[in-house]
């Protein structure tokens, strides 16, 4: 089998055409960031904004960072521009129902104006009413009504008055009423002389006075009833009077918002309160220091007293171009569906229908809402909150407090608002899978998934995209415009962040840093452009400060404290490569790999597993190495071997399938008794056909070797082996691209584990002959000779065993 051949350095990096771009800098572009390589996610969106069903609101699933957020404002904010602005939102008093104040919409921009009317109204009231009461024809027709109340009276006593003279008795008014007293010659009698009478006179005189008191006690009983029917007169002339004084204010109001039927009822209501209570507007203002006032009321309308006749504007729309698009960061049950605030006042709390707060599904009402599901889930009540408004399309506050039952106070429980709102969750894949999965009413009310993906094409469309948002970060946050090169290598940075040279990453956030980050070079370089210097030396200075750790395990390496060899030969021992993850930072570091052969039964140990420090995917692996063996040499006759595989000083446990290529040529090596050269490192997996699989994070071990082979000195032979299915993941550092340049670091690109074992060996791996044998001289050849060996030797030592020990008959 040929082995092939080391890749260029234009294999292992692909650039980015400046030449390529129309502008010169960012300063060019207009800023704006334009959905590409999301087609699938931007499909999702469009429909599920386009669906006006029930249930058709939006999951938008992806990594974090990907910029799900700030595509979703602009795509929204680009199409609710072209959509109606919808209603305002004002609660006002309930008459017949004080617990439950009354939700009215009216037209965007109509109900700050009828609070103010409402405010100008009552302010109207404070005067007409009192001078309406003030004028002399009220005055005279208010004398007239208790004068004739005076005059019943008095014609009532005075008729009584004039029966008693008749019969010679005299009404007496008293400081503790009327009494009746004989009178005799025109003058009235004293006990003394009462007392002197004949007794039939004294008879007949108590008759009298008997009966007169009987008729004053009639008359006594009828006032109460006259002075009901005079205040039932004054009543209604003051309701006359009142109603005829605001009629006109109510008037104008009424013909005002003729056109909105709710907002004319409530007039009229207030109206006919204003006539009930006109007295109100008579008492002096409390002076407490505790009265509820709201932000721009005057003191008069502010007063409690005439909280009834004020409007609480919840939502405003008087500036809202289009539709609404709300993004809620705390996304608590009180800023979700609102909120109902309580005062203290005299050591009690209180509130009315002006302490009513509205939540985003208010503000966003008739537009769209954007949530982080994450923050969404971790507030108590609020994700219940928020399915049950989406479920039954209203918006229904309710207090905190009522909710956990923590209190006993009486609260409010303001009309629903109808909910004509698009929501939006924004969250990571795992979280929308759980919700899904566990969730019974999740699937019914999120029905569409917008899917963004980690990365997207590498192409010159794509590449305008990311000059586009790049200009959108200098001109959001202030800083200098980039030259076109430096917009180049920004996307380098983009390839090599996904991964793959022929894709970007959507990792907005990880660009975002290294703009600003750019932009602080270039200022301390004085440059009035950021440069594709400035690019890199933010790059290499992000490196350098996350160094510590790969520098000390560099430094135990260069010191011989980890034992890494790049220069000999041995057998058994090769230089395995692995990545290391450090929060959002990876780097690669070679490890040593030795394996030890005996007699066996064919089995290969795993020493990482035995001990519990192997995971699943690296045993899975070792046991793939085994089916390789099998097949290969065990078709004539049993693997007679036990074979011992470890990564040596290991202390925190091996993962992954990565280095099984590696084992295998550590294996391969030790069988046939061949060294293999340690200026070489590999990775990759194998199947058990010996074919070599591609793997993860291939530039990051590929930089790890090449960083100890630089300390050490490069000889022009060190070299890396990679899988051929990794070539287009490459995107290696200048410093590697330089030294492949010059000959002085090669990379291998391998497609089977024969390829690979000449190249570390410099012997053929050989192939199999039409006799089913290897060449002698080949790897595989010199495998199949000891193996063979190992058979024999056990054999023999099998018949030995059994000489020694012979059957009992």
């Amino acid at each position: 089998m040929p082995t092939p051949a080391p890749l260029s350095h234009e294999d292992i990096y692909t650039h980015c055409n400046p030449d390529s771009f129309s502008f010169a800098s960012t300063q060019d572009l207009d800023g704006r960031i334009k959905i590409s390589g999301q087609e699938r996610a931007r499909e999702a969106i469009r429909f599920g904004v386009g669906m006006k069903h029930n249930g058709f609101n939006i999951f938008a699933l992806g990594p974090a960072g990907t910029g799900k957020q700030t595509t979703l404002e602009q795509y929204l904010r680009d199409t609710a521009s072209g959509e109606a602005v919808p209603e305002d939102w004002c609660y006002v008093y309930n008459f017949e129902n004080m617990r439950q104040p009354r939700a009215i919409s009216m037209p965007a921009g109509k109900a700050c104006a009828f609070r103010h009317d409402m405010e100008s109204l009552v302010e109207g009231l404070l005067t007409v009413i009192p001078g309406a009461f003030s004028s002399e024809e009220y005055q005279e027709q208010e004398k007239n009504i208790k004068e004739q109340l005076n005059e019943k009276q008095a014609s009532e006593i005075e008729a009584l008055e004039k029966k008693a003279a008749e019969k010679n008795i005299a009404l007496i008014r008293t400081p503790s009423g009327f009494a009746f007293a004989p009178v005799k010659k025109g003058e009235v009698l004293n006990a003394e002389q009462f007392m002197r009478l004949k007794p039939e006179e004294k008879e007949i005189i108590e008759k009298e006075i008997s009966s007169l008191k009987e008729s004053m006690q009639s008359i006594m009983m009828q006032i109460p009833k006259w002075q009901r029917e005079t205040q039932e007169k004054l009543k209604d002339l003051n309701q006359e009077v009142a109603a005829f004084a605001v009629k006109p204010l109510f008037t104008e109001l009424k013909t005002t918002y003729r056109d909105h039927k709710e907002i004319t009822h409530y007039i009229e209501e207030v109206e006919k309160d204003v006539v009930e209570h006109f007295d109100q507007f008579f008492e002096k203002e409390p002076a407490s220091p505790q009265m509820l006032f709201m932000p721009g009321q005057g003191k008069n309308t502010g007063n409690r007293r005439f909280n009834h006749y004020r409007v609480n504007v919840v939502i405003d729309n008087s500036k809202t171009e289009g539709a609404p698009v709300i993004y809620e960061d705390k996304p608590s049950i009180q800023n979700l569906v609102g909120d109902i605030e309580h005062q203290a006042q005299m050591g009690a709390l209180v509130t009315d229908f002006t302490l009513i707060k509205p939540g985003a599904l208010h503000r966003a009402n008739g537009g769209y809402l954007l949530l982080d599901a994450r923050r969404l889930l971790l507030e108590p009540l609020a994700y219940e909150a928020l399915k049950k408004a989406i479920r039954t399309r209203q918006i229904r506050i309710e207090s905190l407090a009522q909710l956990y039952g923590m209190a006993s106070t009486v609260s409010l429980d303001p009309q629903p608002v109808p909910l004509q709102t698009k929501i939006i969750l924004l969250g990571e894949r795992r979280l929308y899978y759980l919700l899904s999965a566990h969730d019974p009413d999740f699937n019914e009310l999120f029905k569409v998934a917008a899917d963004f993906d980690d990365e997207m094409e590498r192409n010159q469309d794509s590449h305008l995209s990311y000059a586009g948002f790049i200009s959108s970060i200098v001109n959001n946050e202030k800083l200098k415009h980039l030259d076109r090169h430096a917009v180049a290598r920004i996307i380098e940075y983009g390839s090599r962040l996904s991964g793959d040279s022929g894709k970007l990453s959507t990792h907005i956030q990880s660009i975002t840093d290294l703009v600003n980050e750019s932009n602080y070079y270039a200022t301390e370089n004085n440059h009035d452009l950021i440069t594709r210097e400035d690019v890199q030396q933010a790059i290499d200075a992000r490196r350098y400060r996350a160094g510590r750790i790969p520098g000390k395990i560099q430094e135990a390496i260069l010191e011989k404290t980890i034992l890494i060899d790049t220069e000999s030969e041995k057998v058994g021992q090769i230089n395995g490569l692995s990545v290391y993850m450090l929060g959002n930072q990876s780097f690669g570091k070679p490890s040593r790999i030795t394996t030890r052969i005996k007699m066996g039964k064919g089995e290969v140990i795993d020493i990482e597993r035995e001990v519990e420090m192997g995971g699943p995917i690296h045993s899975k692996g070792v046991m793939i190495l085994s089916g390789f063996l099998g097949g290969r040499f065990g078709e004539e006759q049993p693997l007679s071997l036990s074979a011992t595989l470890v990564f040596e000083q290991s202390y925190g446990g091996v993962e992954g399938d990565s280095a099984s290529s590696a084992e295998l040529y550590a294996l391969l090596s030790a069988i046939s008794e061949k060294p293999i050269r340690q200026c070489y490192a590999v990775t990759g997996s194998v199947n058990q056909y010996g074919e070599i699989q591609a793997i993860g994070g291939v530039n990051e071990k590929i930089e790890g070797f090449f960083d100890l082979c630089i300390e050490r000195g490069l000889t022009g032979k060190q070299g890396v082996l990679i899988p051929a299915s990794n070539i287009k993941n490459l995107m290696l550092r200048d410093d590697v691209v330089a030294a492949v340049k010059e000959h002085r670091f090669f990379i291998y690109p391998v497609t089977h584990i024969d390829e690979g074992i000449e190249i570390l060996t410099g012997i053929p791996a050989g192939e199999k002959l039409e006799d089913g044998s290897y060449p002698d001289n080949s790897i595989n050849g010199l495998a199949v000779q000891k193996l063979k060996l190992l058979a024999r030797k056990q054999k023999k030592q099998s018949e030995n065993t059994n000489n020694n020990n012979p059957e009992e008959s």
